[in-house]
C-alpha cells in the first residue's frame, strides 16, 4: 500500500508541476488553487508513504515521478523537444525509480 500512495503522491507532484506553468506567476486564481491542493495533496502522500517506506527511496522515488511526469507531459502539452539525449536522460531517471522498487527490502 506504501508504493500506491508513493506513486499517486508522485502523479500529484506532476499536477502541481505543470500547474505552475498555467498560473503564470499565481496571477491566475484558480490555477493557483488546484496547484497549491495539489502541492499539499504530494507532500501529505509523501508523507504518510514515508511512514513504511525508507526516507532516501521514497524521496528518489517521488521526485523521479515527477520529473519523468512533468518532462513527458511538457512534451506533450507545451511542444517542448523530445530530443533523444533527453528521452535517453528521462528512460535512465525511470529505470532508477524501477531498480529503487526491485531493490527495495
Amino acid at each position: 500500500m506504501p508504493w500506491i500512495v508513493l506513486v499517486v503522491a508522485g502523479l500529484f507532484e506532476v499536477g502541481w508541476a505543470i500547474g505552475l506553468k498555467y498560473t503564470e506567476g499565481f496571477s491566475r486564481f484558480w490555477p493557483s488553487v488546484a496547484t497549491v491542493v495539489a502541492m499539499v495533496v504530494s507532500v501529505v502522500l509523501l508523507g504518510w508513504a514515508m511512514r513504511s517506506l525508507p526516507v532516501g527511496t521514497a524521496y528518489a522515488v517521488w521526485t523521479g515521478i515527477g520529473a519523468v511526469g512533468t518532462v513527458v507531459l511538457g512534451i506533450v502539452l507545451f511542444h517542448e523537444p523530445a530530443t533523444a539525449a533527453r528521452l535517453l536522460c528521462v528512460a535512465m531517471i525511470l529505470g532508477g525509480i524501477v531498480g529503487l522498487k526491485l531493490t527495495h527490502a
